[in-house]
């Protein structure tokens, strides 16, 4: 029913804080649809991510508009986040508040999707239980590696990318 990028991300998002990897798997899970079939909602999840990574790295007109971001992108999409057993009019009260907060430049405190579907926590559960992992971990903020993976991570892969779009881009 759910599916297991979703799992994973749950898992980075809750256990792990791992904002950076969230984004990345969930990124390639909605890369596998073609480009006219891509689901907002999964840009939408991985626009929160990427906002409170920022915010916790002090980035704060970066988390301010990838969180403005998700919220106008979520709040046509919440038909589908309760599918994905998200109480949604929660996460967006949720994410409103966090969009305060970031405009007034509050310290990064940790941030939970409000999960309602109890499968869905069962199955996040077990993982965890699974993997030694606790769910609501508090994110490390003494981390350095956690805090700036993006800048610390091996970019080649992604540059190789970019570059092959550019200029797919440039011959048509």
């Amino acid at each position: 029913m759910f599916d297991q990028a979703y799992i994973d991300y749950l898992i980075y998002f809750h256990c792990e804080r791992d904002y950076f990897e969230c984004h990345e798997v969930l990124e390639e899970h909605w890369k596998k649809d073609p480009p006219k079939e891509r689901k907002k909602y999964w840009v939408g999840l991985i626009q929160i991510a990427v906002g409170l990574y920022h915010q916790r790295r002090g980035n704060y007109p970066g988390a301010y508009r990838m969180i403005s971001n998700a919220i106008n992108l979520l709040v046509h999409e919440k038909d589908i986040l309760n599918l994905l057993g998200l109480h949604s009019d929660e996460l967006l009260n949720q994410l409103k508040y966090r969009k305060l907060e970031i405009f007034n430049k509050q310290p990064y405190h940790s941030f939970n999707l409000p999960i309602v579907d109890k499968k869905l926590k069962s199955i996040c559960n077990n993982r965890c239980l699974h993997e030694n992992l606790t769910w609501g971990k508090h994110s490390d903020l003494s981390n350095e590696y956690l805090l700036h993976k993006h800048i610390k991570r091996d970019r080649s892969e992604v540059i190789t990318e970019r570059e092959l779009q550019l200029k797919k881009r440039h011959s048509k």
